[in-house]
């Protein structure tokens, strides 16, 4: 059965990854009957008939590459992205803000799951998984804000489908110009928490699979493992969500 990701393929700090062609559509092909992937607004959608049922929270909660917010927040929601995908910097930009201040506020919990399943559209054909890796070095820093000023600096640099995109080297002076540490910069170069970031996003999309009957698509938001819907129409989901008192 074909996986929604390639295997991490291990880069030195000097690699510079070359140009392939573009390719126009997210569509996956898939020789076993059990996964079938279509074109859908929010990424890339594949169909499993295994792991449904409903996620894991603990799972979820462990998994994270990153946790903002209270731990007694009113609402907890999981957030699951690939750097690759275009409508996740869409979701990035129209979004991402809104999110943080609600977390600021008090009133929303975020947990971040960073997917890997586009290396496939990257040129280098394992963008998305460095891209993880990098972030991931980022918040193991400890510092929260640093990691969502490169979390969106990422976004806001994402680069095109199927053309050049930044080498490992690249992906550390990003993180350098929003103020990481020389050692996370060291771990962004080396490549460090490739593999780690690899793993995490395998279990995050086998809970999001769960938690949507069998699919998976970036991006996609869980509050109280269901989804939820008009996240790529503006903010107003992030006000709407909050507005009540109940525990997501």
């Amino acid at each position: 059965m074909s996986k929604p990701n390639r295997p991490p393929v291990k880069r030195g700090p000097s690699y510079k990854p070359s140009a392939t062609s573009s390719r126009s559509t997210y569509l996956l092909v898939a020789v076993a009957v059990v996964v079938i992937a279509v074109v859908v607004i929010g990424g890339v959608i594949w169909n499993s008939q295994r792991d449904k049922g409903s996620a894991d929270q603990n799972v979820l909660a462990q998994n994270a590459s990153l946790i903002i917010g209270r731990a007694d927040a009113p609402h907890t929601i999981d957030v699951f992205e690939d750097f690759q995908c275009p409508y996740c910097k869409q979701f990035e930009a129209s979004s991402g803000q809104a999110m943080v201040d609600a977390a600021n506020a008090g009133k929303l919990r975020v947990r971040y799951h960073l997917l890997t399943f586009l290396n496939r559209n990257s040129g280098s054909g394992d963008y998305s998984s460095r891209a993880a890796g990098a972030a991931l070095c980022v918040a193991r820093a400890g510092d929260q804000d640093t990691f969502l000023k490169y979390h969106t600096k990422l976004y806001d640099e994402q680069p095109a489908e199927g053309g050049d995109d930044p080498d490992n080297a690249a992906l550390a002076q990003k993180a350098a110009a929003v103020g990481a540490s020389a050692q996370t910069q060291q771990c962004i170069a080396n490549g460090s928490a490739v593999s780690e970031a690899n793993t995490s996003a395998q279990q995050s999309l086998t809970q999001l699979s769960k938690a949507l009957g069998g699919q998976a698509g970036t991006p996609t938001v869980l509050s109280g493992g269901q989804a939820v819907s008009g996240i790529l129409d503006g903010p107003q989901w992030v006000a709407q969500l909050v507005g009540g008192t109940s525990q997501s």
